[in-house]
């Protein structure tokens, strides 16, 4: 075997999973198709679970001094600090579980030294064009400048994009919606005026700092490729009415709104993850959020059923618990390509939307259906929240006044017993399963190694069932 499980793709997703892998006694190989990192803008932040998934892994301090520039390039880009739902910035920010701003090529730099500092194995221009698995294990066979290389793996996880060669090459099916809407923008140096920013009758036009570009109803016979400046001021043309010229697009992207996702994320030893499992507008800033979601419930399941602790049947628990999530974000990204599509019922229907923002509870309403917080896993046992639901990184104090905060307590990627004053006689169940801390301000609970609460003091006849359901 060349690694225990073989990860196709180095960006964010891919590297995230391989860290979690090696952490949890794994050995990880990573390949990807680029012969160096990605430097495209694709996204621009990550959402609080995805936050804190990386401040559990001791990455919080980098992710705080990138967050200062990224909140400033999004309120210079977008002409407000607020968050958005379908381009209505009037989301008030969670300042107890808050999101994070940088750009997508900053969060890769950032994974990439954690998985490197980890001893992670990276292979670059290595392109997937094989795919056989049988009851041992999988076989990759990938291209790379020097020829054919043939690789084997206990397991593979596809972290290799929207347009994944695993997903297609093990045979997972991939439903969904075409796309309502398509994007073309970049950075822009123009020669010239342009037009007023905004909601035109055939489309909208975005212009914010050096940031310019084009949305308007998807169309038969697509280009693909980089934007160019020609094409950029046609669109501009064609959505404002007005003749402008563009000089230079740096950075060009293009983009679509359809919603898709893989009919299951296992297929045997084979598992997709992140765009290769799920795919769907960037109206809300969640795709990132919901991948490195997905790397780190996978991430710790498999090492332990590599390891030999548990059993392979852990690992249906994840589409079981990723699968709804990535559902809901299709749902609520296909209201906002309602809600962006051109037309005025389309825009009396925003002036509503923003009146409701305007009370709190909707407002509230639509900034956890972005995060993505109030969404429980179910467990194979009885759990009432906070069961299910992903901790914030807390404050805890033990006998001695001492502060601590939970994310001190879990870089080492292993499950956490928290357990207060009156129920210290719990400690024993734990055995070596999981580390244990002492507190006297918080009552106890059970954190698995993704962040995930999997028990919580109220109910103690099921801290045993939880214990062995996830810890052997």
């Amino acid at each position: 075997m060349d690694a225990d499980v073989l990860v196709a793709g180095a960006g964010p997703v891919g590297l995230f999973v391989a860290a979690e892998l090696r952490l949890g006694g794994a050995r990880p190989l990573v390949v990807d198709r680029l012969p160096e990192p990605a430097t495209e803008r694709k996204a621009r932040g990550i959402g609080a679970l995805a936050t804190e998934a990386l401040t559990r892994r001791g990455l919080g301090p980098q992710l705080a001094e990138a967050h200062e520039e990224g909140v400033r390039d999004f309120a210079r880009d977008h002409g407000s600090a607020l968050g958005h739902f379908a381009g209505i910035h009037k989301l008030r920010p969670d300042e107890t579980r808050p999101r994070t701003h940088l750009w997508q090529p900053d969060l890769e730099w950032l994974l990439a030294g954690h998985a490197d500092a980890l001893g992670v194995p990276v292979r670059r221009a290595h392109r997937v064009v094989s795919v056989e698995s049988d009851a041992d294990g999988v076989t990759v066979v990938a291209e790379t400048p020097q020829g054919e290389r043939r690789l084997r793996a206990a397991y593979l996880v596809g972290c290799d994009g929207g347009r994944s060669a695993v997903r297609e090459l093990a045979g997972f099916g991939f439903p969904g919606t075409p796309p309502l809407l398509r994007t073309i923008a970049g950075e822009v140096r123009f020669g010239g005026p342009v037009p007023p920013a905004g909601r035109y009758a055939t489309g909208a036009f975005l212009h914010g700092g050096s940031l310019a570009g084009v949305t308007e109803p998807a169309r038969d016979g697509e280009p693909d490729g980089p934007v160019t400046p020609a094409e950029l001021a046609a669109a501009i043309r064609r959505v404002t009415g007005t003749d402008v010229v563009v000089e230079e697009v740096r950075e060009p992207r293009r983009f679509g709104d359809q919603a898709r996702q893989a009919d299951d994320y296992r297929r045997g030893r084979v598992f997709l993850a992140g765009d290769a499992a799920h795919v769907h507008s960037p109206s809300g800033g969640q795709g990132l959020d919901l991948g490195l979601l997905d790397a780190a419930n996978l991430g710790w399941k498999l090492a332990a059923v590599v390891r030999g602790e548990m059993p392979d049947t852990l690992l249906d628990s994840y589409f079981r618990e990723r699968g709804p999530a990535g559902a809901a974000v299709l749902r609520n990204t296909r209201a906002q390509s309602a809600l962006l599509a051109p037309g005025p019922q389309v825009d009396a229907l925003r002036e509503i939307v923003g009146e409701l923002m305007d009370l709190p509870e909707g407002n509230r309403y639509f900034a956890e259906l972005l995060s993505g917080v109030p969404l429980g896993y179910e467990f194979p046992y009885p759990a009432a929240e906070p069961a299910g639901l992903h901790s914030p990184d807390r404050v805890l104090v033990d006998d001695a006044g001492r502060e601590t905060r939970l994310s001190d307590h879990t870089r080492g990627g292993r499950g956490l017993l928290v357990l207060d004053c009156d129920h210290r006689d719990h400690r024993d169940l734990a055995d070596e399963r999981v580390d244990t801390v002492p507190v006297t301000n918080t009552e106890s609970f059970l954190l698995r190694p993704d962040g995930v609460i999997a028990w919580a003091s109220g109910d103690e006849t099921t801290l045993p069932t939880a214990l062995d359901t996830w810890f052997g």
